[in-house]
């Protein structure tokens, strides 16, 4: 389960910080989801190994422009690019309105069918061969969803030695049974593959946070959760001066939550475009990373753009290193390298 940040600026872009969009896959980017796409998502993906073609859903968290003003013009690429599978929307109904408004007003159309569905469903739940999505209401000045992706398709062990006893010989029943198939035989036998199978590992559960200034809220997602991508918008002390009307959460407040509910991992992302990259520039965005070291002792990385991350089967979490990262940019050098 691997993800790639496609933005990770609060409200506006910085020069090296895109608005927010996060690139989710499983196995292969041949199937990914999309979560939130703000302005300029499209041009962010043109530098991964995503495609257009590939992308089996969209996940938006809330009505924001900075969440969705990519949404109508990724569609309609997708579109002129020639897809024609096709694409689940999941998002609020002001989501949906905004996209047709959009695309009727600007007189386009799309070359594939569009499935919205309301993530402000009661109960919803969304799934396809890979992963289960699920969620959660956060705190914010709009209905705003936390999404829970949790793996499905996990690799069965057979059980050889008893599947021998009882008679059942090796052939096509036992890749049936692996792949969690229950099998019945010419004599009348139903073998089920849950007893003659196991599940070595644990599935793999991942968390991705909209915009939130409570993520108390995030406790039951969380207890049984590998990893978090939460927004850390200000230090506390730049939360302090902003005022108490709910909006968003500080470093500090998400890392004290995430050692609460003993999360392993934790990553930062929407980060206000107030905070600055060039090294004794102020406020710099080494101060959030630093604050929620204070208050955390897990994994913790501070999310920069086009960065991948990976969750692992063994459920710790890795960011890769395999494409070399720009070291400086117009606004000064790189972010600082992710807090561990």
């Amino acid at each position: 389960m691997e993800f790639t940040f496609l933005g990770t600026s609060a409200g506006t872009p910085t020069r090296a910080r895109n608005v927010t969009g996060l690139a989710l896959c499983h196995g292969s980017p041949r199937h990914w989801y999309l979560v939130d796409c703000g302005e300029g998502t499209q041009h962010q993906l043109m530098r991964t190994r995503y495609s257009v073609h590939q992308l089996r859903a969209v996940f938006i968290t809330h009505v924001h422009g900075d969440h969705t003003f990519g949404l109508p013009g990724l569609l309609t690429s997708a579109s002129m690019m020639g897809r024609t599978e096709p694409l689940d929307v999941i998002a609020p109904p002001g989501v949906h309105r905004f996209v047709r408004s959009v695309l009727e007003n600007s007189d386009s159309t799309l070359s594939y069918p569009v499935n919205f569905l309301d993530s402000e469903a009661a109960d919803f739940e969304w799934q396809d061969d890979h992963t289960r999505v699920t969620t959660v209401a956060l705190s914010h000045r709009v209905p705003c969803r936390a999404f829970v992706f949790t793996e499905t398709r996990l690799e069965r062990q057979l059980d050889k030695d008893r599947l021998q006893a009882d008679g059942v010989p090796p052939g096509p029943a036992w890749g049936e049974l692996q792949q969690g198939k229950d099998v019945l035989f010419d004599d009348g036998r139903l073998i089920r593959s849950d007893d003659y199978t196991r599940i070595p590992r644990t599935a793999r559960r991942l968390v991705v946070a909209g915009d939130n200034d409570t993520p108390d809220l995030l406790e039951a997602a969380c207890t049984d959760a590998h990893a978090l991508v939460h927004e850390a918008t200000y230090t506390q002390a730049v939360s302090d001066r902003v005022g108490p009307w709910p909006q968003h959460s500080s470093a500090e407040q998400v890392a004290r939550f995430a050692q609460r509910v003993g999360l392993p991992s934790l990553v930062l992302t929407h980060v206000s475009s107030r905070y600055q990259s060039a090294p004794g520039a102020t406020p710099n965005i080494r101060e959030l990373a630093a604050e929620a070291r204070q208050h955390y002792e897990g994994t913790l990385f501070l999310a920069r753009d086009l960065e991948t991350y990976r969750l692992q089967k063994d459920l710790t979490l890795t960011h890769l290193d395999d494409e070399p990262k720009p070291t400086s940019s117009p606004e000064g050098p790189a972010e600082a390298p992710p807090a561990r």
